[in-house]
């Protein structure tokens, strides 16, 4: 992956905050290449802390983890709205079927197929396990 991700010619990472922090600073470190983020800032994930995108600059979005794209999706309108370029997008997991598109080349190190059942039409052993989102109250 290092090899094609390499290829894309990006001069900066950046990745949407939390998840992708600490996996964004380590590809960025390890290609020896500037890091920066996006944070959430009233629900909505912004560019702050001085960061700067210059026009024109190629940048490599980097991710834990891919199931929607949404997050992704975010960070990528950030860096066009900031006349950035985004030269592709590198996820440690692709949880998304390979349904999600985002437009750009994506890299990943793992490719999970996940089933998902619609809320009325799950099999009897699931709907007999009460349903619970992991990291909320």
């Amino acid at each position: 992956m290092a090899a094609k991700v390499r290829s894309l010619g990006a001069v900066t990472v950046v990745s949407p905050a939390m998840g992708g922090l600490v996996i964004g600073q380590e590809v960025a470190r390890q290609l020896g290449l500037r890091f920066i983020f996006v944070e959430k800032e009233e629900g909505k994930l912004v560019l702050r802390r001085g960061f700067k995108i210059a026009s024109g600059e190629k940048i490599l979005i980097v991710e834990d983890v891919v199931t929607k794209g949404g997050r992704v999706q975010e960070t990528i309108d950030i860096v066009r709205a900031n006349q950035g370029v985004v030269s592709g997008v590198a996820m440690m997991v692709d949880r998304s079927n390979g349904v999600v598109n985002l437009g750009v080349p994506m890299f990943s190190l793992l490719a999970l197929q996940v089933e998902a059942f619609e809320a009325d039409k799950l099999p009897p052993d699931l709907a007999k396990t009460p349903a619970v989102k992991p990291g909320s109250k």
